[in-house]
C-alpha cells in the first residue's frame, strides 16, 4: 500500500469542500481512499489531504489528470498543489 499526500491552498474552504466532495467518484475510481482532511490550524484555507491507494501509476496518473486539474481550479484551488507518494 501507498500514500498520497497534497497540500494546497483554496480561496475559500466552504466553496471548495463541495467540489471536492463532488469529485470522490473520480478519486474511487483511481482506487484513492481518503484517510485525513486536514487545515491548517493558523490558515483554514490550505488543506492537506491523505490518501491511501493500493496502485502507484493508477494514483499517479490521477494526480496528473486534466480532469483533476480541472476539478481543482473549479474548486479555488489558489496555488500549485504539493503532490508526494510515500510507502
Amino acid at each position: 500500500m501507498i500514500h498520497m499526500l497534497v497540500r494546497h491552498k483554496v480561496a475559500d474552504f466552504s466553496k471548495w469542500k463541495p467540489v471536492y466532495d463532488a469529485h470522490s467518484s473520480a478519486r474511487q475510481k483511481a482506487g484513492l481512499k481518503e484517510e485525513h482532511l486536514l487545515r491548517n490550524a493558523d490558515d483554514p484555507n490550505e488543506v492537506i489531504l491523505l490518501f491511501s491507494a493500493d496502485d502507484l501509476d493508477k494514483a499517479k496518473a490521477f494526480a496528473a489528470s486534466d480532469e483533476l486539474r480541472q476539478a481543482m481550479q473549479k474548486a479555488g484551488v489558489s496555488d500549485k498543489p504539493d503532490v508526494y507518494f510515500l510507502k
